[in-house]
């Protein structure tokens, strides 16, 4: 009886020539469109313009990209960023960290929301539905990758990744599958508080969860993994584990914030002018 799968899956879709469209840059993709999307809905919803969104979408792909990149390199290969900093740039973009990404967000969207003179937090609850299911679109792209794998196992649904030619001899976890699922539930809950409260929804709330529950469940998952760098196995705790610490101890910061100012009267912009150019009522 089979007690494991064969993941043979080819990473590329299709290719001519040396041009390539493969399965990650897909999903990639796909998640900041459908993200789109998401956020179409909430802003007709609480009845923002749409004409916000293709600023905040190049925000979102600039900051998402540049911060992987820049957090890859400055916490899995810090010689690499010392001695050669174009490579962040450089294509194939090989290397990217979740951990950056999330610093790279928060602080573009920060800028974003102070340009346009909006809430921070009121943005970042509607924001992290969208990057909760672009999680799970990335994480099922290191799965199409076989990269990013488990540890040896012999749990029934272990995998066997023909295609990664260094961990192609026994079952291991899925730890992909694993992250992108949480991922995918943690949208789904997400934008059902939303759903329930929309714009008295608690400015903090959806932030906290999310921080909490990706990286608390990710410092779970770490133990599943195998490394990703060397250094690494001459650590307690992997590096992904170290930097969801403070990203758990974050979500809760915001949480209690949430908490604490839950009675206050909240904006959704930050000075009358821009609430009238906006046609956005105080939300009560």
């Amino acid at each position: 009886m089979l007690s494991y799968i064969i993941w043979d899956i080819n990473p590329e879709i299709f290719s001519v020539g040396s041009f390539s469209i493969r399965w990650y840059g897909l999903l990639f993709a796909s998640g900041f469109l459908i993200g789109q999307r998401i956020m179409a809905h909430i802003f007709k919803v609480e009845g923002l313009k749409e004409s916000l969104l293709d600023s905040l979408l190049l925000t979102m792909v600039l900051t998402t990209v540049l911060g992987a990149r820049i957090g890859h390199f400055a916490f899995y290969e810090p010689d690499v960023l010392l001695n050669n900093p174009l490579q962040v740039i450089t294509p194939p973009f090989a290397g990217l960290a979740s951990h950056g990404a999330t610093i790279g967000i928060l602080l573009g969207l920060y800028i974003y929301a102070r340009s346009k003179k909006m809430s921070f937090l009121w943005l970042v609850d509607r924001i992290v539905i969208g990057v909760a299911l672009g999680g799970f679109c990335i994480r099922m792209g290191n799965l199409m990758n076989s990269e990013i794998v488990g540890k040896v196992t012999d749990v029934p649904w272990a995998f066997v990744f023909m295609n990664n030619t260094e961990f192609t001899q026994y079952p291991r976890h899925p730890a992909q599958l694993y992250e992108a699922l949480s991922c995918l539930v943690l949208c789904f809950v997400l934008f059902a508080i939303w759903k329930r409260f929309k714009s008295q929804t608690p400015q903090g709330l959806l932030l906290g969860i999310f921080l909490i529950w990706i990286f608390g469940l990710r410092f779970v998952y770490e133990f599943f993994k195998e490394n990703q760098v060397a250094f690494e196995n001459d650590l307690t705790y992997n590096m992904g584990q170290i930097l969801s610490i403070p990203a758990v101890l974050l979500g809760v910061g915001f949480l209690g914030y949430m908490w604490v100012n839950r009675h206050k009267e909240q904006r959704i912009f930050t000075d009358d002018l821009a609430a009238e150019k906006h046609s956005v009522e105080t939300i009560k």
